[in-house]
């Protein structure tokens, strides 16, 4: 029984009770009051106790409530510091790559820049041999033909002799 139940019924007993003439005064069975007070008396302490397990579930469903709250704002920041790692790794290599890149193209432009000059100056020496050569072998071949023009020379005199004495 609640105490609100046990209230209604002690104010019913009052307001039906008989009336004392000349006063406002009230002529309330006693036993029936005393039922009610001892009902009363046994009452408030289940109501308290009920109110008291409220207020502990309140009480437990905050706290629980409260470290559900910081567990999840430990996630958060769990996840927000990886999150930034990550993202201050992929700015590293980012940066790495990009340096790598600029390493790699800057080498491979001093590599054709040397290929280039070596090239330039083998073909120089090539050219300069090429006339070296051909021009020794203008000496000798002008050598050789001069050889050549006295053998003729020398063939045709000799020719001419022997055709005079015949």
């Amino acid at each position: 029984m609640d105490i609100s139940n046990v209230i209604d019924r002690l104010e019913a007993l009052v307001t039906t009770s008989g009336k004392m003439p000349a006063s406002r005064n009230r002529v309330v069975d006693e036993g029936k009051l005393t039922e009610l007070v001892e009902q009363l008396r046994l009452t408030i302490p289940q109501d308290v106790r009920a109110a008291q397990e409220i207020i502990e579930r309140k009480d437990a469903i905050l706290n629980q409530a409260q470290a559900d709250a910081r567990r999840i704002r430990g996630e958060a920041e769990e996840e927000y510091r990886v999150k930034l790692d990550q993202n201050e790794l992929m700015t590293t290599a980012r940066q790495k790559s990009a340096a790598l890149l600029e390493d790699a193209e800057y080498k491979a432009n001093s590599i054709v820049q040397r290929s280039e000059a070596e090239s330039k100056s083998n073909r120089a020496e090539a050219d300069a041999y090429a006339v070296q050569t051909l021009r020794n072998l203008e000496r000798e071949m002008s050598a050789l033909l001069g050889s050549v023009r006295k053998g003729l020379d020398t063939m045709g005199a000799t020719m001419g002799a022997t055709s005079q004495v015949s």
